[in-house]
């Protein structure tokens, strides 16, 4: 779903990081002018980290003199985050760029800009084929928008889709575009080093690397004081973070890094994603069960439950590691609650193995899922090896069957909570009433429960469950 509705935020920090002086956070405020300043509209698709590099990307645009707007009829700059992950999300971005194309013939002089995942493949072919766009950017090469702005503005369609090894823009300090002022996210790390055969996010955002430990920090702290009462660390596999001085004094793991942000204020909720079962440890697990801000819930993608198709998919675990890492979840943090991704139809699947993925989902007891049938991505290791011979209507037939028995896990789940007492935070309205507040509980379920005086957004309650969908729990407030 695209973000068509940023708040509006004038009030820029200015961060920046004194090497010498480690953890030591300097900030500067400073406003856009809004008589003056030209206006960007940007729609993000995809994972929560094209959501993060958007608010990246407006930190950027504001040290230029943008500012946002919800409105891209008035805006002088359009821009669009993509994602390659499925060809869903692509079709929906070439939809999108002919709407931006037709306000650009009524408005001339405004630019459009595709950024993120699509940036690498398809430059050419929007920059050139089908001119739809001014400047193509890729997820390492956000701090040059400014001077592809400029070349654009003198006519020169623009392009940087170099990747990095270095860059985490740990320096920039995100304006938080659709922000409740509860909950924020984090990116602790950029690319990922795990060559999943079916995926592109290795060609897309590149090589693994962590940020600064201290920067982190300095952002969940500054987040905290500011009114935030939760902040999810975002990476593609935030179980193998790793940071270290340049002289390798000091290390951090992510067991470590997990401890250091729980610490700033027992009120600043913690959460993470996305974790990969072959690199997730019992530390991380021993570090969560023993801070009571660090959430109960792990997203553990599995993907698939046999172990031939998981080889084939180069996840680089089998079936009964999977089953002994959610074992240990179980045992170390009881009360955890884990969701996980699951591909149905990937190549030579065949019924007996789909069947080991619907008895994983069960054995697991997954609180939810993201289901998806495979998705055929050009460049990926699957693309160049394997044929993709699962007819749809078989993958359909199986993506239907693994949703049918996830909602029922769901349903199941959440009845189980019905007569316990949740800790909630806060987070808004509840779609339905105006007289609702909605909330998650640690384990990341939405509770929705009738307002009571005195409480506010961003306060903490607790909420016993008196009923329960496969979607959401209702309750009162105790």
């Amino acid at each position: 779903m695209y973000n068509d509705n940023p708040t509006l935020d004038f009030k820029i920090a200015n961060k920046t990081i004194d090497e010498s002086k480690q953890g030591e956070v300097f900030f500067q405020e400073k406003k856009v002018n809004e008589e003056d300043a030209k206006r960007f509209y940007i729609e993000s698709y995809g994972c929560q980290m094209n959501f993060s590099d958007s608010e990246i990307v407006a930190s950027i645009l504001a040290e230029t003199g943008y500012a946002p707007t919800r409105n891209m009829e008035e805006s002088d700059l359009i821009l669009i985050n993509t994602c390659s992950i499925r060809e869903k999300a692509e079709d929906t971005v070439r939809k999108r760029l002919r709407v931006f194309d037709k306000i650009k013939q009524e408005r001339p002089g405004t630019l459009v800009g595709v950024l993120g995942c699509m940036a690498e493949r398809l430059k050419k072919k929007f920059l050139e084929e089908e001119q739809l766009v001014d400047m193509v950017v890729g997820p390492d090469a956000y701090r040059d928008l400014p001077n592809l702005i400029a070349g654009a503005d003198d006519g020169e369609r623009g392009v940087n889709v170099l990747l990095s090894r270095e860059e985490t823009y740990a320096d920039i300090n995100p304006i938080r575009l659709q922000s409740n002022g509860v909950t924020a996210f984090i990116s602790i790390m950029r690319g990922c080093d795990n060559m999943c055969s079916f995926c592109v996010v290795p060609f897309t955002r590149g090589r693994e690397r962590s940020r600064d430990a201290y920067s982190v920090v300095a952002e969940a702290t500054a987040l905290y004081e500011r009114g935030f009462r939760e902040v999810t660390l975002l990476g593609q596999n935030v179980d193998s973070y790793k940071w270290s001085t340049p002289d390798d004094s000091e290390s951090v793991n992510f067991a470590q890094l997990l401890e250091r942000v729980a610490l700033i204020h027992p009120d600043l909720r913690v959460r993470f994603s996305t974790s990969h079962p072959k690199d997730i440890t019992d530390e991380v697990l021993h570090t969560m069960a023993k801070y009571e801000n660090i959430c109960k819930y792990i997203h553990l993608p599995v993907q698939s439950g046999n172990s031939r198709v998981l080889d084939l998919m180069n996840r680089t675990y089998d079936r009964d590691w999977y089953k002994e890492r959610v074992e240990a979840i179980y045992r170390i943090i009881p009360d955890c609650a884990i969701s996980s991704d699951v591909i149905c139809g990937f190549c030579t699947e065949t019924e007996e193995e789909h069947a080991d993925t619907l008895s994983m989902i069960e054995f697991a007891n997954y609180s939810m899922s993201y289901m998806f049938y495979y998705s055929e991505r050009p460049g990926t290791l699957a693309a160049r090896k394997y044929e993709d011979d699962i007819p749809l209507e078989v993958k359909k037939k199986r993506l239907n069957e693994v949703i049918r028995l996830q909602n029922q896990v769901s349903f199941k789940h959440n009845q189980a909570d019905i007569g316990k007492t949740f800790k909630v935070l806060i987070e808004g309205d509840s779609k339905k009433s105006d007289q609702d507040f909605k909330g998650r509980n640690s384990q990341n379920k939405m509770l929705v429960f009738p307002k009571k005086e005195g409480l506010k957004v961003g306060d903490y309650c607790e909420v016993k469950v008196l009923d329960a969908t496969s979607a959401t729990l209702k309750g009162e407030l105790i």
